[in-house]
């Protein structure tokens, strides 16, 4: 029978402890190379998605039921419509903060639109919600078209002149309706629209999916979506290899507000009033969405269906707190520590990309 000396009976609990440290060590390595993987293919946003999952279902037992994530999916749909304007923005290197005051005067100028059409040809029912709809939209695309000439034509900052437009729209806006909701719209408008079902899918559903598939479309089967994709990669050889820079920076911020002008005209069905303080949090809210879901700041990455992602990620997070009954004002602190997140991840992500790449 073998015996140990003191001296190896004390090593060997040692060399025990140190091979576990050593195992323990390697597996968490494995854990973040996986992780690190996952990351650099997917981004963060599925990681995002899953903690709220698991967090509010422990929260509410309401959150995961088929009823509340079909009210999140139409709470959500005009988010989705704002985000997908903003995502094209974005690609192109620039950003909207006009989007929330878009929505605004879309939604005033169709209600007036709409309640003065009314009044006079109350029996061509169609002909009013059309009339009420096109003044909406073409009163939001306005604002795109002052934005798409100030960045493309004079050289402004996005910031600066999506921020005035803002300042503009939402005066105008208060000064078109004195602060109080237009009322008057046909029932109809608010029934179909608004509250709308058909087979089973709320119709502002439809008009989500829509766009998403001609945008997709547009983005990824154009050339138009492949100048975007390139002004926002680097301009300089864009417009060298010919691209019409101006004329792409400039569309893309009309389409930017004709889509968040076709959300206002959702949301007035939906409220049945027109409103001037209704889209105040879209910017930040469009702009989390599209972060969260991987677009990048600097312009030239994104893809549709993470942008679509992102927004109801957005929506999920807004309703599990409400469901927690956690304050409005909190929340939005919520969000904007989400943006920063995905900002930081973001970067972390790029960093990751480019040292495998080296």
């Amino acid at each position: 029978m073998t015996e140990f000396s003191n001296e190896e009976e004390q090593k060997m609990p040692q060399h025990k402890n140190h091979t576990e440290f050593m195992g323990r060590k390697g597996f968490f390595l494995s854990l973040l190379q996986i992780f690190r993987s996952l990351l650099i293919r997917v981004g963060v946003l599925p990681f995002l998605v899953l903690a709220c999952l698991l967090i509010f279902g422990i929260l509410s037992d309401n959150f995961l039921t088929v009823r509340n994530l079909a009210n999140v999916l139409r709470q959500s749909v005009y988010l989705v419509i704002v985000s997908l304007g903003q995502m094209l923005v974005l690609l192109t290197g620039g950003f909207d903060l006009s989007v929330g005051t878009i929505v605004a005067m879309s939604s005033v100028v169709g209600a007036l639109s709409m309640t003065a059409a009314y009044a006079v040809i109350p029996e061509m029912l169609w002909l009013v919600i059309l009339l009420g709809c096109f003044g909406g939209v073409a009163a939001g695309m306005l604002i795109g078209v002052v934005n798409g000439l100030g960045v493309a034509v004079f050289n402004v900052s996005p910031f600066m002149i999506s921020l005035g437009m803002a300042s503009v729209g939402f005066g105008i806006a208060l000064y078109l309706t004195g602060g109080v909701p237009v009322y008057g719209m046909p029932v109809e408008f608010s029934d179909i629209f608004g509250f709308g079902v058909f087979y089973g899918i709320p119709v502002p559903v439809y008009f989500a999916a829509f766009i998403t598939v001609i945008l997709s479309f547009v983005l990824y089967r154009t050339s138009f979506g492949r100048y975007m994709y390139s002004v926002g990669g680097n301009i300089k050889a864009a417009r060298l290899s010919g691209v019409s820079t101006k004329l792409t920076l400039f569309w893309t911020y009309v389409l930017c507000a004709l889509l968040s002008s076709v959300a206002g005209v959702l949301l007035t069905a939906r409220l049945d009033t027109g409103e001037a303080n209704i889209g105040s949090k879209l910017p930040l809210e469009s702009i989390a969405a599209c972060v969260i879901a991987g677009v990048s700041l600097r312009g030239g990455v994104g893809r549709i269906e993470s942008v679509v992602l992102g927004a109801l990620f957005i929506g999920l997070v807004q309703n599990g707190m409400n469901l927690a009954r956690i304050e409005s004002y909190l929340q939005t602190v919520v969000l904007g520590l989400l943006l920063i997140f995905a900002v930081i991840a973001d970067q972390i992500r790029l960093k990751y990309i480019s040292s495998s790449r080296g």
